[in-house]
């Protein structure tokens, strides 16, 4: 499933004839579709020279959280730790930021810019502990690829 998923979204990306936030859309999109367990996918980016997030391009059910502070709930710790954060029971979280109180389950991949952390993809998921080290791999893959079009 995941190989077909990364040849979509390097089609996706390669895709001049949209602009990169449309692009970045059916990404999400394309991974919410896809993945049973992804059920809300966006991607999260720093807002210019603040200590902030600011979402980007999603795709599932709106969310309050258009802006999360460095090191406030998981986005913000990932902006902090520019380290993957799979989180498989979000209640056993102190620091999680709830979105829909049917979200049981997180992961968050930063995303590096010329070895700088800009961003990060965010999944949301309403399955409890869906998340593998190849979800990680597939995502961190993703960003990559994002990356390019970024630069």
């Amino acid at each position: 499933m995941f190989n077909q998923l990364k040849t979509d979204t390097v089609a996706i990306l390669k895709d001049n004839s949209i602009t990169t936030n449309e692009r970045l859309l059916a990404v999400c999109e394309l991974l919410k579709k896809s993945i049973s367990h992804y059920d809300w996918v966006g991607f999260y980016f720093k807002n210019g020279d603040k200590e902030e997030l600011k979402l980007g391009p999603y795709a599932g059910e709106p969310t309050d959280h258009t802006i999360i502070p460095f090191g406030k709930g998981i986005c913000g710790q990932v902006a902090v730790s520019n380290e993957n954060f799979v989180v498989p029971d979000v209640k056993a979280q102190d620091n999680y930021i709830a979105c829909s109180i049917t979200v049981k389950a997180e992961i968050v991949v930063p995303l590096f810019l010329n070895g700088e952390n800009i961003g990060q993809i965010d999944i949301d998921s309403n399955t409890p502990d869906p998340f593998t080290e190849e979800d990680e791999r597939f995502l961190e893959f993703v960003n990559t690829e994002v990356a390019k079009i970024l630069d």
